[in-house]
């Protein structure tokens, strides 16, 4: 019983020893004013609040919302396989991507994806 309780108090003294040697080194002697300001993908926080914002950006951000919620609707077509009849799951397969090829025509035709322009 005596050997536990040494074995336990030198694990106990040990682990404490190393975190007041982690603290001790690990404090920063010198605050630097310019690592205290926060980095906002590289502009300056203090500067103009009204940047002008491409509206290209915008329009593929929405674009690449719009289908990753439809590829989150496909997926779960594959498991409802088993439980419908596979007549109306083609149908309604079929019609899904219909809508999602017409739309991804839509955006092309109007120039939506061209990255360029």
């Amino acid at each position: 019983m005596y050997l536990i309780f040494i074995h336990m108090l030198m694990i106990i003294m040990i682990t404490t020893l190393i975190m007041i040697i982690l603290l001790l080194i690990s404090k920063k002697s010198i605050t630097d004013m310019e690592k205290l300001t926060p980095f906002e993908c590289g502009f300056n926080p203090m500067a103009n609040k009204r940047l002008p914002f491409s509206i290209h950006f915008f329009l593929i951000a929405v674009i690449f919302l719009i289908f990753d919620i439809e590829i989150i609707i496909i997926l779960p077509m594959i498991m409802t396989m088993k439980y419908t009849m596979i007549k109306y799951w083609i149908y309604t397969s079929l019609l899904f991507i219909t809508v999602l090829m017409l739309g991804l025509y839509h955006e092309w035709y109007n120039g939506m994806l061209k990255w360029t322009s």
